[in-house]
């Protein structure tokens, strides 16, 4: 049974204390992460990864290449092939080949690309806002503080990715 008031929890032992925090940050980022792709996909038409991609390439003007954005994003090549091709087709990036290297290619947006991801981003913006918009300035300074804090000690151990 879990316990159910602020003193069974302080009296629990600190391994089942970082196995509900554990939890806590898993259902909290499952229901954002849900809501986003709920919005994306009814506003937009699109999809969550494709505007992971498109954010990639806007923070990269000149371009970056498709294992760049793998390695940015976290996922398999074959991940980033497909969604590439359809941005292709959909005229929002290019796919430049650089000199002396046919097997590479540098992917880049468009106009119509960078205008469609700044309107998709604006609207991302204000659903996380909404999304969040029960948290004081206080309650979200502090909780970036301690998520930060935790970050840098899994990087310490060689556990943050």
């Amino acid at each position: 049974m879990t316990p159910k008031t602020k003193e069974e929890i302080v009296q629990q032992p600190i391994s089942k204390k970082r196995l509900r925090l554990w939890l806590r940050l898993l259902k909290a980022t499952r229901y954002v992460e849900d809501e986003v792709r709920r919005r994306l996909r009814s506003e937009f038409t699109s999809t969550l990864p494709r505007f992971d991609v498109m954010s990639a390439l806007s923070r990269s003007p000149e371009g970056l290449k498709m294992n760049e954005i793998s390695k940015r994003l976290q996922v398999s090549n074959g991940n980033i092939t497909g969604i590439v091709d359809k941005l292709t087709e959909e005229g929002l990036v290019l796919r430049i080949t650089p000199p002396g290297d046919r097997r590479s290619q540098i992917i880049r947006l468009t106009l119509k690309g960078q205008k469609e991801f700044e309107r998709n981003a604006r609207a991302h913006e204000a659903w996380i806002d909404e999304i969040f918009g029960g948290l004081n300035e206080d309650d979200v300074d502090g909780m970036i503080f301690r998520l930060e804090h935790l970050t840098d000690k899994l990087d310490e151990h060689g556990e943050g990715g």
